[in-house]
């Protein structure tokens, strides 16, 4: 239900604006900025672990939360640092949703590295925030200050002002 909430948002905004497309962009994302240092809570139907590579893969309504942000999937692949001090990164595959304070974001794969405090999503990315909808191939988004940058076909509806 929520994907084609996303997928209509732009259609009703067609209608009242004009379309502006471009190869990329620079755009705030999430109301505060993201502690990655603050501890990773993962919830799913099934885990499975290889500690030969230092993995684990979720699968099965994978819900992920690192304080205000929350990032649900189909699959999540964990990978270890390799002296086993903590997650190094996240890699998600199946409709993917990232949401962090008002602002959504959905993609066909989101790749987290914890340590450089960087999400990146790829596919088909679409972000929602408030009336406003962006699209793209990938969106970038640095989580220590809170920005994001989106290229790939980049469009977006903005608002005329003019609601008569």
């Amino acid at each position: 239900m929520r994907h084609l909430i996303f997928l209509l948002l732009p259609l009703l905004f067609a209608l009242q604006t004009a379309p502006l497309a471009a190869q990329s962009a620079n755009v705030a994302f999430g109301a505060i900025t993201q502690d990655t240092s603050l501890p990773v809570e993962v919830t799913a139907d099934n885990l499975s672990v290889d500690n030969a590579t230092g993995t684990a893969v979720f699968e099965g309504n994978v819900l992920i939360s690192q304080g205000e942000m929350k990032l649900s999937a189909a699959r999540v692949k964990v990978v270890y640092r390799a002296d086993e001090a903590g997650i190094a990164q996240l890699e998600a595959t199946g409709g993917v949703l990232l949401v962090s304070g008002e602002d959504a974001a959905e993609a066909e794969r989101a790749d987290y590295d914890i340590d450089a405090g960087t999400l990146v999503m790829r596919g088909d990315v679409l972000m929602t925030q408030g009336p406003s909808a962006l699209s793209a191939q990938e969106m970038t988004v640095n989580l220590t200050d809170g920005t994001a940058q989106m290229s790939g076909g980049v469009k977006t509806i903005l608002q005329t002002g003019n609601g008569d």
